[in-house]
């Protein structure tokens, strides 16, 4: 698997295919493999005619482990898709992030909006502004000896995602306690490219896509039908949606 460094962070990564590219942003606890790869998501885009580009954010899969909170800032983590993009001579590509993810895009998007052709935010709604999701609950679950000792919901949820995906549970910790920095609606409302929001009907992690597409003049919602957030992932609706809204504009 091919990789970079970014300031000294080796960030791993995908790049397959060829046509117009599209960069993937996994979600907290994930990676591009889980996220990406195995949901089929790079196939279908590649038959679409796209190059894929898929990072492993840090802290996650076969990118470096940092144990310092500060290492995670979203502006930080949204560096390195734009190093990546530098690293494969792209000046400006459609960008997906799913979750966190979704927010890196969204920051992207808003502060470095030369580089988005077009942004879809996959499993984020108004909690982009408002929060909610996974918290310090969270962060302690994952730091927790064993799943067994974990009595919270949400962090049960994730403890035992992070246990499937084999993932450095500290590193999880720190990015958790270092990305959560919300944007404000006047950011926002200041986004200009072009957004699709896709969120699953059952999903209590993300917030309300329409709430959130109220706020983003000429955004999109595309509502994944009975997916909750760890479900929308891999959906049809979801794909088709996707490959429908990439085709509609040249």
């Amino acid at each position: 698997m091919p990789s970079f460094k970014n300031a000294g962070v080796e960030i791993a990564y995908l790049d397959e295919g060829e046509g117009d590219p599209i960069v993937l942003v996994h979600g907290f606890a994930s990676t591009k493999d889980v996220n990406w790869v195995y949901p089929t998501w790079v196939s279908h885009l590649r038959k679409a005619g796209r190059r894929v580009i898929a990072l492993d954010n840090r802290g996650h899969g076969q990118s470096a482990k940092l144990y310092d909170p500060e290492d995670y800032h979203i502006g930080t983590m949204a560096c390195d898709v734009r190093a990546l993009m530098d690293h494969l001579a792209i000046a400006r590509a459609d960008i997906m992030g799913y979750s966190l993810g979704g927010r890196i895009t969204a920051f992207l998007a808003c502060h470095h909006a030369d580089r988005v052709r077009r942004a879809i935010l996959g499993g984020i709604g108004i909690g982009l502004i408002a929060g909610g999701g996974p918290g310090e609950n969270v962060a302690k679950a994952l730091e927790a000896p064993s799943l067994d000792s974990v009595t919270d919901k949400m962090g049960r949820m994730f403890r035992a995602f992070a246990d499937q995906t084999r993932s450095d549970r500290r590193a999880l910790a720190a990015c958790l306690r270092g990305s959560r920095r919300l944007m404000t609606r006047e950011e926002v409302a200041a986004i200009a490219v072009p957004v699709l929001i896709a969120v699953g009907t059952k999903d209590d992690i993300a917030g309300s896509a329409h709430e959130l597409a109220a706020i983003i003049a000429g955004s999109e919602v595309l509502d994944i039908p009975g997916r909750d957030h760890m479900r929308a992932v891999g959906d049809k609706v979801y794909k088709d949606g996707v490959l429908t809204y990439l085709a509609s504009e040249s």
